[in-house]
């Protein structure tokens, strides 16, 4: 769940007299991109604004990336259109590829017609037959595309992309590092709940993010947090199931869709959280461990080099409960 992640920060924008121009400042910017809002916090050496700059760029990404805009490269791909791609595209699409690898394809950006066929919150479910998810899995499969000279290359005319699950997160990533070209060298950027921390905030700490508590049985509570973890040089993604499910015969099932079998996950998976050293695998991470559940999750966690895992999960007596890697434990805040 995107916004499930809690930025514990108070943003000052200082205002500066003209003979202190050239001192350095925390600036805070903000601004819609990717369908959802972006909120940025950096200390500028200089004391100068670099809103355009990150503007610009996000709109860049946002016309490679976009699934909704129809001239975006990546709405040209899914409709078989020639196109020249942007190195960006490879390095997202790569990304991905080794994710799917490493996750037993778990992470599959090929899942998109099994997710358009469920619907939004599953409106559609009840047009859902098994016919329709045996035919639709033959074109689920992230081993059936390829990224080959600049260009991407299908088995099947058929199969279609959706990099969302990586691209506000490698969006994060190119926003710190046009700051770092800047010479910024603290500041903390979050798009759509996906964050990436760098150096310290303006007290001089690390920055302090919040996870919520999963809770599906009342309206959220935006103050309502799991834990509160202290982070820098780092990025964070959340992603969760809690408030979007269904319950029919008695079982609940959740809004990831598990590219293997074209249903909902059902296991008791409630929320995942990845600390990573780039906001894009962190993305994409979270992602995956929502369709592996709690088990697999945390095998795979303990084998893939430079994540570590906090999962909350319903236990039998639908209690919430913690699981984490123990290399996750030292960024959490103590009471």
């Amino acid at each position: 769940m995107r916004n499930s992640l809690v930025i514990i920060l108070v943003f000052t924008i200082f205002t500066s007299c003209s003979h202190v121009k050239t001192a350095p400042k925390y600036i805070f910017n903000e601004g819609p991109i990717f369908g959802t809002m972006y909120h940025i916090s950096y200390e500028s050496p200089d004391g100068k604004d670099f809103s355009s700059e990150i503007q610009e760029e996000l709109n860049r990404l946002d016309g490679i990336f976009s699934s909704y805009k129809e001239e975006s490269q990546l709405s040209k791909v899914n409709r078989n259109e020639a196109v020249d791609l942007d190195t960006t595209f490879g390095i997202v699409f790569n990304e991905a590829y080794q994710i799917a690898e490493l996750s037993d394809g778990a992470f599959d950006v090929t899942v998109a017609p099994l997710v358009n066929a469920w619907g939004f919150g599953f409106k559609k479910k009840e047009n859902v037959t098994p016919e329709m998810i045996d035919s639709l899995k033959t074109i689920v499969d992230y081993r059936k595309v390829r990224f080959v000279d600049g260009k991407i290359i299908k088995d099947d005319p058929r199969i279609s992309l959706d990099l969302s699950s990586l691209a506000e997160g490698y969006g994060v990533d190119a926003v710190g590092i046009l700051l770092s070209k800047k010479g910024c060298k603290n500041y903390m950027i979050e798009i759509g709940g996906e964050v990436l921390a760098h150096g310290v905030n303006k007290e001089g700490n690390p920055w302090r993010i919040g996870i919520n508590e999963a809770n599906d049985n009342e309206p959220t509570n935006p103050t309502s947090l799991q834990a509160i973890v202290s982070i820098s040089n780092k990025a964070i993604s959340t992603s969760g199931n809690y408030r979007k499910f269904y319950i029919e015969n008695g079982k609940k099932f959740a809004h990831t869709i598990d590219p293997a079998t074209g249903y909902p996950v059902e296991h008791n998976l409630l929320s995942a959280t990845v600390i990573a050293d780039n906001c894009m695998a962190a993305d994409a991470w979270s992602t995956a461990f929502m369709v592996l559940g709690v088990e697999k999750s945390m095998k795979i966690a303990a084998l893939v080099n430079n994540i570590e895992l906090f999962l909350i999960y319903a236990d039998k007596n639908n209690e919430n409960q913690v699981l984490m890697t123990k290399g996750f434990e030292k960024y959490l805040m103590k009471d």
